[in-house]
């Protein structure tokens, strides 16, 4: 291969990378977009919406836990979890009271209601799967690339915060 044939193969290739279909934002967008509106007829069911069904996985996992544990465990601002708390408060899934000796923390814990929807929502992960046309593998897959994703751009996030300080 000659040196401008190598040339124009990098230039055509860097073109189609342009292409928005090769654009990995446009497809994970398009990917969290669909799969989240498809889980909206399943969580429907539960009488949840899916902001209030990953709060709620995380309480199935343990209870009680402080609103900045739970932040923290869905990587959301504590600003965005308290009116989601508050919502599956009045739901009667959860309780919220201080913590005492710290007034400024609150404990959140599930109610009879909230431990009793969990068994409702055991069918949840085998429903997707199979609205969604996927194996437990391929789902394990997508699990592992996307943590992976999290990671590397939490990482890059991280350089670029300490480079700007």
């Amino acid at each position: 291969m000659t040196e401008l044939s190598v040339r124009q193969t990098k230039t055509a290739g860097a073109e189609e990378d342009l292409l928005l279909e090769k654009q990995l934002c446009f497809a994970l967008t398009v990917a969290a977009r669909n799969v989240v509106a498809a889980y909206k007829p399943v969580l429907d069911r539960l009488g949840l919406t899916h902001p209030q069904y990953l709060v709620m996985l995380a309480l199935w996992e343990k209870s009680p836990r402080s609103v900045r544990e739970i932040s923290t465990e869905l990587d959301l601002e504590p600003a965005t979890t308290s009116p989601l708390l508050r919502r599956l408060e009045a739901a009667g899934f959860l309780s919220r009271r201080r913590v005492a000796g710290n007034e400024r923390s609150l404990a959140v814990e599930l109610t009879d209601a909230g431990a009793a929807l969990r068994k409702e929502a055991m069918s949840v992960p085998g429903t997707m799967m199979e609205k969604l046309g996927l194996e437990r593998e391929d789902v394990v897959q997508l699990h592992t690339a996307m943590t992976r994703l999290i990671a590397a751009t939490k990482t890059e996030h991280a350089i670029a915060k300490t480079t700007n300080s």
